[in-house]
């Protein structure tokens, strides 16, 4: 059994050759999680916008259910998704099955919930600062949705990141309704889990550095850009 100072070595060494294994599992990662944090996004922000600026009749009750599917465990939203998608479900003729387009669906499921929430919490406390305004100019309600997510682009971005982590983290629903198929459905997270109990120990290693290598650049590149903005409100 080799010593995990050994293992890390030749973990570092897949990164630095560029492993074609390595790198596959990587692009396709990035593929499936960005594009699923995008439609959240479509998808969560004006959701979040509308319910954080607006009062509307069980707007309390569409809060407390958007809240509560923040926390959809994945094997659930994974199942669901099967059973859509499988031969016998609704939407068995579009043949997403085993698929990253099927992988893709329940990340965004997801994460939408997790972008609606949050987006509307930031919405709502920005509103309250410019409610009086927008009334005294005359505002409609869509160019008032457009304004407050402009000016709320940067807490937003770290909403999309909160989005992103929960997305590139998930391994119980894309297993589920991808199958971990080498070459066409395997991402970072279950070739860690494959590779493990494989005792392949140096990819799922050199995986985790890379995983934890991605989370580190987006969080250093949105510190940077609220930053630079803060440095802009103040000049």
């Amino acid at each position: 059994m080799q010593g995990f100072g050994a293992i890390l070595g030749e973990a570092v060494g897949l990164i630095l050759a560029g492993d074609p294994d390595l790198a596959e599992i990587i692009l396709l990662s990035l593929q499936v999680t960005l594009s699923a944090v995008v439609l959240a996004c479509v998808i969560g922000l004006p959701l979040g916008a509308v319910a954080g600026a607006f009062r509307f009749p069980g707007r309390s009750i569409f809060i407390i259910f958007l809240n509560a599917l923040m926390g959809l465990p994945p094997v659930v939203v994974g199942l669901f998704v099967y059973l859509m998608l499988s031969a016998s479900g609704p939407l068995g003729a579009l043949e997403l099955l085993y698929t990253p387009g099927a992988m893709i669906v329940a990340q965004t499921i997801l994460v939408a919930p997790i972008v609606a929430a949050l987006t509307r919490q930031v919405v709502e406390d920005l509103h309250s600062e410019y409610a009086e305004q927008f009334a005294s100019l005359g505002i409609g309600p869509v160019d008032r949705v457009a304004a407050l997510l402009w000016d709320a682009r940067y807490s937003l971005l770290t909403v999309a990141l909160a989005g992103f982590g929960r997305a590139v983290a998930e391994v119980g629903a894309v297993i589920i309704v991808g199958g971990n198929i080498n070459h066409a459905t395997r991402v970072m997270t279950t070739a860690i889990a494959l590779e493990t109990s494989k005792g392949n120990l140096q990819l799922a290693l050199a995986l985790g550095v890379v995983l934890l290598a991605i989370a580190f650049v987006i969080n250093a590149t949105v510190f940077a850009l609220r930053a630079s903005a803060a440095r802009s409100a103040f000049a």
